[in-house]
């Protein structure tokens, strides 16, 4: 038994008990994560470069992508280390960031995909006010009450968590430190403002899910009365890629914390944790490339003018 003073590390679960998977397991994250990485700098290098995509759809996009990179850098690098040193170790404070990371990335994410819906609905319902509801000061005051709202709500989750004494050892049943798991670690019941502070925000995450579907409704209310099939397959192409990455986000976060206890398990809270941690910030840049022409296009001249600045031979000049 112990406290949350004497506390001064963490163990996270274990991918695997041989070598032989610890070090598959590193390979598999890396190539993962290296993908992640590849994908969101493609989109955000495409972006600032282009100007062509200087509108306030590819700024919430840039925004995305900058938060995708930020939360599977939060997590993935530790577990890598982990299996690649054969340890489960993170220290108290490691813990605590990672923690706080999170929640204000992954809520941001959030926040930031019910914006883009929002963008999408007055862009294809209500073009002619487009100009004037999401002007470029309107974007940029959008997400920065975003990712500063989402700071403080990470800043009293963390300190509320933390605060919560702890005697239920140190093994954390996760492949990162999340709230739930640390909780599982309370001996008392004032881990319970907590778990109300949860379920608040819960509450919250679904309204904007519900703002999210709703929107999507009048938007593909308003694509079937386009009577030009371009213009209803680019409305489409926007929208649809979006959807999805919502309804993976929302459904797999919603079962893994309020799935009833009789059917937890740590491998299924490893795999829904997998789900909405990893998946996300790697499938984003490939939906919105794949479905995207702009981009597609903005990326394949960055690409060419790479290779062909590569491939350039320096000239030299001679007295």
């Amino acid at each position: 038994m112990s406290n949350s003073s004497s506390i001064t590390q963490f163990l996270l679960l274990a991918f695997a008990d041989t070598r032989e998977l610890q070090l598959l397991h590193f390979w598999l994250f890396l190539g993962i994560y290296l993908a992640a990485l590849l994908g969101n700098g493609l989109i955000i290098t495409a972006i600032v470069c282009d100007h062509h995509l200087h509108t306030p759809m590819y700024f919430f996009l840039l925004n995305l992508s900058l938060l995708d990179l930020g939360s599977i850098s939060t997590t993935l690098p530790k577990s890598m280390a982990n299996s690649l040193l054969d340890t489960r170790a993170i220290s108290y404070a490691a813990c605590a960031a990672q923690v706080f990371l999170y929640v204000f990335l992954m809520s941001s994410e959030f926040y930031l995909l019910t914006i883009m819906a929002y963008d999408r609905y007055v862009a294809i319902c209500k073009p002619l006010h487009y100009g004037t509801l999401l002007g470029s000061r309107a974007c940029v005051h959008m997400a920065a009450a975003a990712w500063g709202s989402c700071f403080l709500y990470a800043v009293l989750h963390t300190a509320n968590t933390f605060s919560i004494p702890l005697c239920q050892g140190n093994a954390v049943d996760q492949f990162f430190c999340e709230i739930p798991q640390i909780l599982k670690l309370s001996c008392s019941e004032s881990y319970l403002s907590e778990v109300g502070l949860l379920a608040v925000s819960l509450l919250v995450g679904f309204g904007c899910f519900v703002f999210i579907v709703l929107s999507y409704v009048q938007i593909f209310r308003a694509v079937l009365r386009i009577p030009s099939e371009q213009g209803c397959h680019k409305a489409f192409s926007t929208c649809i890629p979006h959807l999805a990455v919502v309804s993976l986000f929302v459904s797999t976060v919603m079962f893994a914390y309020l799935k009833p206890p009789s059917i937890s398990s740590p491998s299924l809270d490893l795999v829904m944790a997998v789900l909405y941690s990893v998946v996300p910030p790697v499938l984003n840049p490939l939906i919105y490339s794949m479905r995207n022409q702009e981009l597609k296009d903005a990326l394949r001249k960055i690409l060419s003018w790479t290779f062909c600045c590569s491939h350039k031979v320096p000239i030299t000049l001679h007295k």
